[in-house]
């Protein structure tokens, strides 16, 4: 079963990180290769592939979650990418990240607003004059 659920968390981490989330696996391939296989099994093989939410709106929780947490900006770049992989809009993207600003404080949104500028403009989204 685990060889399952890692070849389905491969997968899955493939489709919504794409090399974003390779680079934080392979990041871990000396330090704690242990880790990199907890991550791509547990929540890409067995919580990104449960049924009830499709990877648009997880990505979107991902990022309300990692927003409100306040200290996950190299995380919250890598899923910024992957909102994006997964069909979100630079709009959902920023609004969902705005919403924090009521249940997560300021500083917090104005972090994670910070990652997902970069990540725009990475991708050709958003110039960096903010247009």
């Amino acid at each position: 079963m685990s060889n399952q659920r890692y070849t389905e968390g491969l997968n899955r981490l493939e489709q919504i990180d794409g090399a974003q989330g390779q680079k934080v696996i392979d990041s871990l391939s000396k330090v704690c290769p242990d880790l990199a296989r907890y991550i791509i099994e547990f929540p890409f093989g067995d919580i990104y592939a449960r049924p009830g939410l499709d990877l648009r709106t997880r990505e979107l929780i991902t990022l309300a979650a990692l927003t409100a947490m306040g200290n996950c900006q190299p995380q919250l770049k890598v899923h910024v990418h992957g909102a994006l992989n997964v069909g979100c809009s630079a709009t959902e993207i920023t609004e969902t990240i705005l919403q924090m600003a009521v249940y997560a404080g300021f500083p917090a949104t104005l972090n994670g607003m910070f990652q997902a500028e970069e990540v725009l403009i990475e991708r050709g989204l958003l110039n960096a004059n903010g247009a």
